[in-house]
């Protein structure tokens, strides 16, 4: 089964074609990275402007590296959700235009799950259940795995989740956007140990992230532990490594200690883990002692692609008995993964 896969939920236009759920005949996408650099951040309005620039280019484009053409696609994978609406709409009602034109089935999919198909994509043989990781801009939690499409929730952050908080104290260190890799290449030049920072702990809640206290941490110290919004930065440009090395320690550990204890406590056989944070090498370094395997996304699948649309969609439709959504599909810029 070829599957055609759309990915629009923020600052990535993407389109793959995959076939029964694994291979990967193409995976295009087209970054924004640049234009949202100018103000830090995603700009939501520019965001949704430029996937109606080049989503129907980057279609052909997929098709084309697939050497596929139209009337070859069984079933057409789309974001539903979660996103920016406007960045939903377009990809969601490019799927369903794509479906009348072609008379092929659509089906949406939670692009959040899809993060974690991308993990599963590298694994021969998943066996469950698994502990599931999701770490990105938007989002971070654990779920406990029966299946694709049978989740649990264990855990999830109570404020910024840790690709926020990367990108939040980038700006505090006066580095570009997006703040994660600038951070981990300013903390390879830094010393361990020099200051020490630490997660934020949700009572009541043990396997819950706070990400928001340790940020504020990092400002103070920047400051000379002044409080004072106003006040201006005092430490050091020379401290700034060491503070990007003890800030990306105290987040990863975070990540790693309560994957590792909900790994165990719940019985998990293996740990799946999704998200553009996965990119990051000291996160990977840490997860090397992990007592149980742990799969990580295929190249270039950490961050939002549409290969693992297609590859979830063709799971989602199968279990659907090959039944796809109708064109009464509503773009959902939240979505609880279930």
């Amino acid at each position: 089964m070829l599957v055609l896969g759309i990915e629009t939920t923020c600052d990535e236009t993407a389109c793959s074609i995959v076939e029964s759920g694994q291979k990967i005949l193409s995976n295009v996408i087209a970054t924004q990275a640049d234009l949202h650099a100018l103000y830090g951040g995603v700009f939501p309005e520019l965001a949704c402007r430029r996937h109606f620039d080049v989503l129907i280019p980057i279609i052909d484009q997929a098709l084309e590296k697939a050497s596929v053409k139209a009337e070859q696609i069984d079933l057409i994978s789309v974001a539903k959700g979660p996103g920016l609406i406007g960045a939903l709409f377009l990809g969601l009602h490019a799927a369903k235009a794509l479906s009348l034109a072609w008379n092929k089935p659509f089906i949406g999919v939670n692009h959040v799950e899809a993060h974690l198909y991308a993990a599963i994509m590298g694994c021969e043989k998943p066996q469950f259940p698994a502990l599931g990781v999701v770490i990105s801009g938007g989002h971070t939690f654990l779920v406990k795995m029966q299946g694709i499409g049978e989740y649990e929730l264990i855990g999830q952050t109570v404020d910024d989740a840790i690709g926020e908080a990367f990108d939040k104290v980038a700006v505090m260190l006066g580095l570009p956007y997006p703040g994660g890799p600038e951070i981990e290449k300013l903390a390879s030049q830094g010393v361990l140990g020099k200051y020490l920072f630490k997660a934020g702990v949700v009572k009541n809640h043990p396997w819950n992230f706070s990400f928001s206290g340790l940020k504020t941490n990092v400002l103070y110290t920047l400051k000379g532990q002044n409080s004072d919004k106003e006040a201006p930065l005092l430490l050091a440009p020379e401290e700034t490594p060491h503070i990007a090395a003890a800030f990306q320690e105290a987040a990863l550990q975070a990540i790693v200690q309560k994957a590792l204890k909900a790994a165990h406590q719940f019985e998990c056989k293996m740990i799946f883990l999704g998200g553009g944070v996965t990119q990051n090498q000291r996160l990977r370094h840490l997860f090397e002692e992990a007592p149980i395997p742990v799969f990580w996304p295929l190249p270039g699948l950490s961050l939002d692609n549409a290969a693992m649309i297609a590859g979830l969609g063709f799971h989602v439709f199968l279990k659907r008995d090959c039944q796809g959504d109708g064109l009464d599909l509503e773009p959902l810029p939240r979505i609880p993964l279930s």
